[in-house]
């Protein structure tokens, strides 16, 4: 008896290593968005996190929501920098979240400023 529990707790234990390992490495899509970078902010009781929105309209109808890991600092710092202005950022987007990563399923990787298409010269 003591043989089987023990095979079966050590089953379970490999099973949620692996289950939590494909959620740290796997990513449903990866892409590319611009828009005007509207909001970046660290938010959470508990877990702190870095927040995000692009305004992808003229009307601001279309939010892109994004979360930031705390590992990304240049990231962070360049989200800060540009914010108000028109942005173009490259993001993974997981399966699932933890709680501590965000509260969203985009994570951006890498952000840029970039022309607006809506400025007229």
């Amino acid at each position: 008896m003591k043989k089987f529990i023990l095979i079966i707790s050590v089953i379970l234990v490999v099973a949620m290593v692996g289950y939590f390992a494909f959620l740290y490495n796997a990513t449903y899509s990866e892409g590319v968005r611009s828009g005007e970078l509207i909001k970046v902010s660290r938010k959470g009781v508990v877990y702190k996190t870095w927040e995000g929105e692009i305004s992808q309209g003229i009307s601001g109808a279309q939010i892109f929501a994004f979360s930031v890991m705390d590992s990304e600092q240049k990231v962070i710092t360049d989200l800060k920098k540009y914010e108000g202005q028109y942005v173009q950022v490259t993001y993974k987007e997981r399966y699932r979240t933890y709680p501590w990563w965000g509260d969203t399923h985009y994570f951006v990787t890498n952000v840029k400023k970039v022309t607006s298409p809506f400025k007229i010269k």
